[in-house]
Parts: C-alpha cells; sequence; structure tokens
C-alpha cells in the first residue's frame, strides 16, 4: 500500500475534535484569570478630568495685578500733565479736582489694564479675551428690549431712594458738575467707559470668581462631582453660590461709589440693590454683554433726567 493510501485511510479514521476534548484548565487558575480581568480592563479606562471654569481666583488676582500696572501708568501721565502744566494745572492739589485729569487718568487705567487683558489671559484660557469672560453680545441685544426695562425700573428706584433716603447735596460727584464742559464729559464717560471696566472687573472676574470658590468648598466638604460646563463652555453654579457671589460682589461696588455719593447711606443701600440687578442679568442671560448694557442705559437714563433738570446743563445751581 503506497503512503497517499495510508494518509487517507488515517484521515478517514480519525474522529473530529470536541471541546470536551480540549485540556480543561483547573478551576484555580479560572478564578485566578476572572479576578485579575477587572485590573487588565482598567488599564484602558480614561482618566476623568474635571472641566476647568473659567474665570477663577487665579485670574481674578493676574486682573488685580494688571490694574495695578494700569493704576501706575495712569498716575505717571497724570504727573507728565502736571509738569507740563496741561490744562492750568502746576499742583498736585489742582491735579485732583480737574476733570480732564481725572477722567484722562481713569481712562489710561482702563485702557492699559483691558490692553493687557486682551494679551496676557488668552495664553491661559487658550480663547479670546472676550469668550473667556463670556462676553456673547448677541445674547445681549435679543435681550435688548428687557434690559432697557429694568434700567428704567432700577431709575424708578434711584428716584425713590432719593426721596426717602436723599444724599448730601454738596456730595463729590456734584461737585463736579460745577460746569457744563465737565458735566458733558461726565456724561460721556459715564455711559462708555465707566459702565464697561466696571463690569468686567466685577461681572467679569469677581463674580464668576467667587460663585466657583463657593462650589469649589461644598464639592470638597460633600464630595460632589463637578458640575460640567453648558453648551457655551460657561460653569454651572448652585443657586447658593450664585447668591452669595453676588452679594459678595455687591458689597465692594458700592464702596467703590461711596465717596462720590459723600459717604451716605441712602446712595450706598441703592449702590448694593442696584449691583445685586447687574448681577441677575449677568447670571440669568450668562451675558457679560448683557449687564454692561443694562448698567449703560441706567447711568444714561441718570444724565439724561440731570440734563434735562438743568436745561443742558446750563443751570448747575
Amino acid at each position: 500500500m503506497s503512503q497517499n493510501e495510508n494518509f487517507e485511510n488515517t484521515s478517514q479514521q480519525t474522529e473530529p475534535i470536541t471541546p470536551e476534548d480540549l485540556p480543561q484548565l483547573p478551576p484555580e487558575a479560572i478564578s485566578l484569570e476572572s479576578e485579575q480581568a477587572p485590573l487588565f480592563e482598567s488599564w484602558s479606562q480614561s482618566v476623568i478630568v474635571p472641566p476647568t471654569r473659567i474665570p477663577h481666583l487665579g485670574h481674578l488676582c493676574i486682573f488685580i495685578t494688571l490694574g495695578l500696572v494700569g493704576t501706575l501708568c495712569g498716575v505717571l501721565m497724570m504727573l507728565l500733565g502736571a509738569y507740563l502744566h496741561l490744562f492750568g494745572v502746576t499742583s498736585l492739589d489742582k491735579m485732583g479736582t480737574e476733570i480732564h485729569f481725572l477722567l484722562g487718568g481713569e481712562a489710561i487705567i482702563y485702557l492699559v489694564t483691558l490692553a493687557l487683558s486682551f494679551w496676557i489671559f488668552p495664553l491661559f484660557w487658550n480663547m479670546g479675551f472676550l469668550d473667556g469672560i463670556h462676553w456673547r453680545g448677541a445674547t445681549a441685544l435679543k435681550h435688548y428690549k428687557l434690559l432697557v426695562a429694568t434700567a428704567v425700573g432700577c431709575f424708578g428706584l434711584a428716584m425713590l431712594d432719593e426721596w426717602l433716603l436723599p444724599g448730601p447735596s454738596n456730595a463729590p460727584i456734584e461737585e463736579m458738575f460745577r460746569s457744563p464742559g465737565a458735566a458733558w464729559l461726565l456724561f460721556a464717560f459715564g455711559i462708555s467707559f465707566a459702565p464697561l471696566f466696571e463690569e468686567v472687573a466685577f461681572r467679569g472676574f469677581l463674580l464668576p470668581s467667587l460663585a466657583t470658590a463657593c462650589d469649589w468648598v461644598v464639592e470638597r466638604i460633600t464630595h460632589k462631582p463637578v458640575q460640567p460646563l453648558d453648551e457655551n463652555g460657561h460653569p454651572q453654579w448652585s443657586m447658593p453660590a450664585m447668591v452669595i457671589a453676588s452679594l459678595a460682589t455687591s458689597l465692594p461696588f458700592a464702596l467703590v461709589h461711596r465717596e462720590q455719593q459723600g459717604n451716605s447711606i441712602g446712595p450706598f443701600v441703592l449702590l448694593i440693590v442696584i449691583s445685586m440687578v447687574l448681577c441677575a442679568a449677568r447670571l440669568k442671560t450668562r451675558s457679560l454683554a448683557a449687564s454692561t448694557l443694562l448698567h449703560s442705559c441706567y447711568n444714561f437714563l441718570l444724565f439724561t433726567f440731570m440734563l434735562i433738570g438743568t436745561g443742558g446743563f446750563k443751570h448747575l445751581n
């Protein structure tokens, strides 16, 4: 018989191999393999990184530092102006009462601080400055009617506050309206640079930083997970955090304007209430442009009321 015939006969006599014919592992080995499986599976799982909420307290500290740099630039420019005797200023005393120096110095502070912020913060955030502070101008335009109506309501509160708790008649802010030219400069500054910078500082950095800090403390104490960002990359804060942050933001906002109002209790309380409204607009719309528009409209109504009452700033007495 040939070798081919032997091979064919052998292959025909061989029975197919079934699973029972395979060598079986002992139970101990199966148990050991099942225990080790989760260990290997964990290696392939991605690490969950909590979302970065901006701006936070660290960013607030950077903004304050930039503000100090801007303040230094403003003071130096005012001193240079006094050295050159601009607007007739020859001494430091006159420099503190000359409206062109005061508003010019503030404008330099605001512009330098904002210019540095537009340059530096995108390096930390990997996004534009306006995106980082959640400017969202389109949202403000979408709700402009409601924002204007809210400004009218705030103006009504100001009139009621002036009737119930009138401020002093010789407040520093009124002393600055000693001439029509100064009044018009304050009008222009009060509806443009002032509300823009104040909203960036208080509602753009301070408010979100404090809200994030409040939630961060609660998360560490209760071991709650960090809330994810919304569809616009905006932090989602708890209601207690927003209330606490709004109150904590409104107090320094009112203190900044206290001296202008002669340290009177009536205007001080009004400023806290107005700031709470501005915080609510910022948090409700998730738009810093919304609170800025509301702030500017409110100032516009105040200056317009004074403009009408003085016959176009001609009868300031």
